[in-house]
């Protein structure tokens, strides 16, 4: 069954996303954002074109009622069934928001982290009930995606799993399980094709347009590396691309036109311009 009571730490596009599919799915929400009145905006707009869509199965008055805005992990629902964290690809700042989330939760509630590479391990190395932490890895954007990937430690209890893989599927998702290592399946995969299409970009094998409409068309990816590296942000995933050259080795190399963009604030979808304009 879905969880009766979830809290979602961050309330950027990811983490009202993830909001907005558990409130539409029955759940009461808190998001935890210091910027409370984006955070709300961002999940009252999404879920209002949900509505215009016909996905919402409640009135959008009914589902926005589910939906509050806090600034502070500790105003969390002691009764939370789920937390999950969603706040940006910095290990310190994970562990930071997590241990205190476990201190402010039940012992049986699952705390979960949304990190698309981070090791689940090492995170879980810092709380005192890591068996009751797992990766649940969702994608941008959540309400359209099909996929949940739950990653797995040697820590975590595989009751947990189960229950989190029938969260997945009340969600109207698919999971994939996967065992903790550096980057999981599809961050390891995504940000290597993203990674050789910027490279192909750089030596003027092609260009943008054309790049993402090779593997579009021609291998049915419904959005192409360089449309999808800008929907993710280069930021994030020049801080990816990092991690995993440093964990993995060579071949995750950033290129140097990566770098270069994000160095100008060209970061994609949410400045307007990446690799693609998308004012």
């Amino acid at each position: 069954m879905t969880p009766q009571t979830i809290g979602v730490i961050g309330g950027g596009r990811m983490g009202a996303g993830i909001a907005q599919v558990f409130a539409a799915a029955g759940a009461e929400v808190t998001v935890v954002e210091t910027a409370d009145v984006a955070a709300a905006r961002r999940v009252a707009d999404g879920l209002t074109k949900a509505a215009e869509r016909g996905k919402l199965t409640d009135t959008l008055d009914a589902v926005l009622a589910r939906v509050t805005v806090v600034d502070d992990v500790t105003a969390l629902d002691p009764s939370a069934d789920l937390v999950v964290e969603a706040v940006p690809e910095r290990p310190d700042l994970k562990i930071d928001v997590l241990t205190r989330a476990e201190n402010a939760i039940g012992d049986t509630a699952v705390l979960a982290s949304n990190t698309s590479s981070l090791s689940i391990t090492e995170l879980g190395a810092a709380l005192r009930r890591p068996s009751r932490f797992v990766g649940m890895h969702f994608f941008n954007p959540v309400p359209a995606s099909g996929l949940v990937e739950v990653v797995t430690t040697s820590e975590t209890a595989s009751e947990v799993v189960e229950q989190v893989r029938g969260w997945v599927g009340e969600l109207g998702k698919t999971d994939v399980v996967v065992r903790d290592s550096p980057g999981f399946a599809t961050s390891r995969l995504g940000v290597l094709l993203g990674l050789e299409a910027i490279r192909m970009l750089e030596e003027g094998v092609a260009d943008a347009e054309a790049i993402d409409n090779a593997m579009e068309l021609g291998y049915r990816h419904p959005m192409g590396p360089l449309r999808s590296t800008d929907l993710v942000g280069l930021d994030v995933r020049l801080a990816i691309a990092e991690y995993l050259h440093a964990t993995l080795g060579e071949r995750f190399a950033p290129p140097q036109l990566l770098r270069d963009k994000v160095a100008s604030g060209l970061l994609g979808r949410k400045t307007g311009q990446g690799f693609h304009c998308w004012a």
